[in-house]
C-alpha cells in the first residue's frame, strides 16, 4: 500500500463528523445504517481509538486492512480493534447497505467484555479472513444489531448499557461459531494453505535455516504465509488436529528419524544439524514425541 496520512480517528463524534452523520446518541457506542454514510469514492487511511463491526452488503469497492485487500460481496462482516491501520474506498454509484456498530473501550471497560473482546481472533488484521455469512446467519446478526440498536436509540437508563454488552458479547459468540463453520467449508483454500505451508518447511528444513536458525518459529511461519499465529494454529487444528508449533515439531521428529536411519552421524552431530545448541533438548523433544529416545529409535532399526 502506498504511504498515505493516516487520518487518526480518537473519538466516535468524530467519525459522525467525517461522514456527515448527525451526532451519536451515545459518546462511546453508535449504530449506524451503513447506506447513510457519504461515501465519496475517494481512499482514506483510518486508524480508530475504537473497535467496528461492519456488515455490508452491495459494496462496490475495495478495502485494505492491514496488508490484505478485500473485495466486498454480499454479507460480508469485518472486525475492527483500536489502533489497527485501515483503508477503503468506495465506487460512487454503490448503493451499500448494512450496519456498522462503533464501540469504545470506556463503554465496556470493568465488563466481562473488556477483558474477552481481544480473544476473538478475527479483530486481528493479520487473520486475512473476511466472514461471509449465509441468508440465515445475516438475518441473526442484522436481529442482534436491532436489539442494539433499539436500546440504543431508546432513553438510556441503568440497564441500558449492560443489555448492550450482552447483546454485543452474543453477536461476537456466534461470529466465532460462523467463522469456524468457514474453516469446514474452506476446504479447498485451507488444503492449498496446509500445501504452502509443507513447501515452506520442506524448503527450511533443507537448507540452511535450519543448523544456523533453529527449528522456525510459529511466528516465522504465519509471517511467511501471511496470516496471524492463531488464525494458522486454528486451521491446523481443524485440517490436522495439531497446533503449528506440533506440527513443525512433527515435521521435524521426521527429519531426525531419517537422519537416524540413514546416516552415521551421531545423536550430537544430527541435534545441531537440526538447529539444536544441546543435544540433550534434541533427546528430550524426540522422546516426549517417540517415547523413546534418539539412540534407542536408531538401535530398533539395526
Amino acid at each position: 500500500m502506498e504511504q498515505r496520512e493516516i487520518k487518526n480517528v480518537k473519538t466516535i463524534s468524530e467519525y459522525h463528523q467525517i461522514m456527515g452523520l448527525p451526532s451519536p446518541d451515545h459518546p462511546l457506542i453508535s449504530v449506524i445504517d451503513i447506506g447513510k454514510h457519504n461515501l465519496d469514492g475517494d481512499s482514506t487511511v483510518f486508524s480508530f481509538s475504537f473497535y467496528a463491526i461492519a456488515i455490508k452488503r452491495d459494496f462496490s469497492g475495495k478495502m485494505r486492512y492491514g496488508q490484505q485487500e478485500y473485495d466486498f460481496d454480499n454479507g460480508m462482516m469485518t472486525f475492527i480493534s483500536p489502533k489497527q491501520v485501515f483503508s477503503f474506498e468506495s465506487n460512487k454509484k454503490s448503493c451499500t447497505s448494512g450496519w456498522l456498530i462503533l464501540i469504545h473501550p470506556d463503554f465496556i471497560w470493568n465488563s466481562t467484555l473488556a477483558t474477552a473482546i481481544d480473544q476473538y481472533e478475527f479483530f486481528d488484521y493479520s487473520t486475512n479472513e473476511a466472514l461471509f455469512l449465509s441468508e440465515k446467519e445475516e438475518n441473526l446478526i442484522i436481529n442482534i444489531i436491532q436489539i442494539i440498536q433499539q436500546e440504543y436509540h431508546t432513553n438510556l437508563d441503568g440497564y441500558s448499557q449492560e443489555i448492550i454488552i450482552a447483546q454485543i458479547e452474543l453477536l461476537l459468540k456466534y461470529a466465532q461459531r460462523f467463522y469456524q463453520r468457514q474453516f469446514l467449508t474452506r476446504s479447498k483454500a485451507n488444503h492449498e494453505v496446509l500445501t504452502q505451508l509443507e513447501s515452506l518447511l520442506g524448503e527450511y528444513f533443507n537448507g540452511p535455516n535450519l543448523t544456523d536458525k533453529g527449528m522456525p518459529t510459529v511466528q516465522f511461519v504465519a509471517d511467511a504465509l501471511h496470516l496471524s499465529p492463531n488464525y494458522l494454529s486454528r486451521l491446523l487444528q481443524n485440517l490436522t488436529g495439531q497446533s503449528t508449533k506440533q506440527f513443525i515439531q512433527d515435521k521435524l521428529i521426521h527429519l531426525a528419524k531419517e537422519k537416524l536411519t540413514t546416516t552415521n552421524l551421531t545423536i550430537s552431530q544430527i541435534a545441531y544439524e537440526l538447529g539444536f545448541d544441546y543435544p540433550q533438548s534434541f533427546t528430550k523433544l524426540f522422546r516426549a514425541k517417540t517415547n523413546q529416545s534418539p539412540l534407542e529409535f536408531r538401535k530398533s532399526y539395526n
